[in-house]
């Protein structure tokens, strides 16, 4: 299917600014274009002004930023925990603020965000291990923090997708919290193999070939097995008892057929799964409602999935 008017122009754009013999961005050039993208974000919503604190971390304290729906909600609600995006390189709470705000408008819960650490500082497993922490920290204090724990939430989109699928399978194998649905929107689930889509778009199409490439470089130690379920989620071998997933992924994303994939196994493993591939769209869409009408619908339609997931 052709991209629409609009996908087109921002694909159009996209391209100019990624030529595909661009070298491999530094870790401060990779932060900086997604700090200027995300300001394509758009939440036209009400919640409550986002409180920031820390919470305890393996490697020390973790920022994080907690969103609630309504300003006058006291009781328990259902708690989304949510990873950023950026390749384990860049974000933050700040590039995902107007996502996140959003997110907790049409989801109902409190939504919070973490600030994990970020390579190539801090290289794999770090970023993973913090995510786990995280989780665990927020089902613990879910009382204090005005969440039901008997309703969580874990997501993310792109690389904060692959934290979220990783948690998931970590709680499972290790009894961790429970966990009442995934929500992956355009997740990054496999570096061991290169798929069609991988292939077919991996110039020109925003998240390109070298971005990925100078990511993963800077992400793992050179000694790290790339089936590593923690690196490509998609390639776990035990997926029957994993959460509802919520899967999100787009027609013109290099990482769209790991997505596909994965909600495949999911499926076939007995484990609820609502998938959509987005037609016409690129990776990221979902943060460029300010441009993109089908990124601010989306978002609207990832509430009804959760919502129907907490009993919201």
């Amino acid at each position: 299917m052709p991209l629409d008017p609009l996908a087109r122009r921002l694909h159009a754009m996209m391209a100019a600014a990624s030529p595909a013999d661009r070298l491999r961005p530094t870790a401060d050039e990779r932060r900086q274009a997604l700090t200027k993208l995300m300001q394509f974000a758009r939440a036209d919503v009400t919640v409550a002004a986002g409180i920031d604190d820390v919470l305890p971390g393996p490697g020390g304290d973790l920022p994080y930023r907690l969103y609630t729906p309504a300003s006058d909600a006291d009781e328990p609600l259902p708690g989304f925990v949510f990873f950023h995006g950026g390749g384990m390189v860049a974000g933050s709470v700040d590039t995902h603020d107007a996502i996140c705000a959003a997110l907790a408008r049409v989801t109902g819960c409190r939504l919070v965000s973490v600030d994990y650490r970020l390579a190539p500082e801090h290289k794999f497993p770090a970023a993973v291990e913090d995510a786990i922490a995280a989780t665990r920290w927020v089902s613990e204090q879910a009382a204090a923090l005005g969440i039901d724990r008997a309703r969580l939430v874990v997501g993310g989109d792109s690389a904060g997708a692959t934290l979220a699928a990783v948690v998931c399978q970590d709680a499972l194998r290790n009894a961790g919290p429970t966990i009442s649905a995934q929500c992956l929107i355009c997740p990054v689930l496999d570096f061991e193999d290169t798929s069609p889509s991988r292939e077919a778009f991996a110039e020109n199409h925003l998240l390109d070939r070298v971005t990925l490439e100078a990511d993963l470089a800077d992400y793992l130690p050179g000694d790290v097995d790339l089936s590593d379920p923690r690196v490509s989620p998609l390639r776990a071998t035990k997926f029957t008892g994993l959460p509802p997933a919520i899967i999100h992924t787009a027609e013109f994303d290099p990482v769209r057929d790991e997505g596909n994939a994965y909600a495949g196994k999911l499926v076939a493993a007995g484990v609820e799964v609502e998938h959509i591939c987005h037609d016409g769209m690129i990776h990221n869409f979902h943060a460029m409602g300010a441009v993109l009408p089908q990124g601010r619908l989306v978002l609207h339609q990832i509430g009804e999935q959760v919502r129907r997931a907490v009993g919201g």
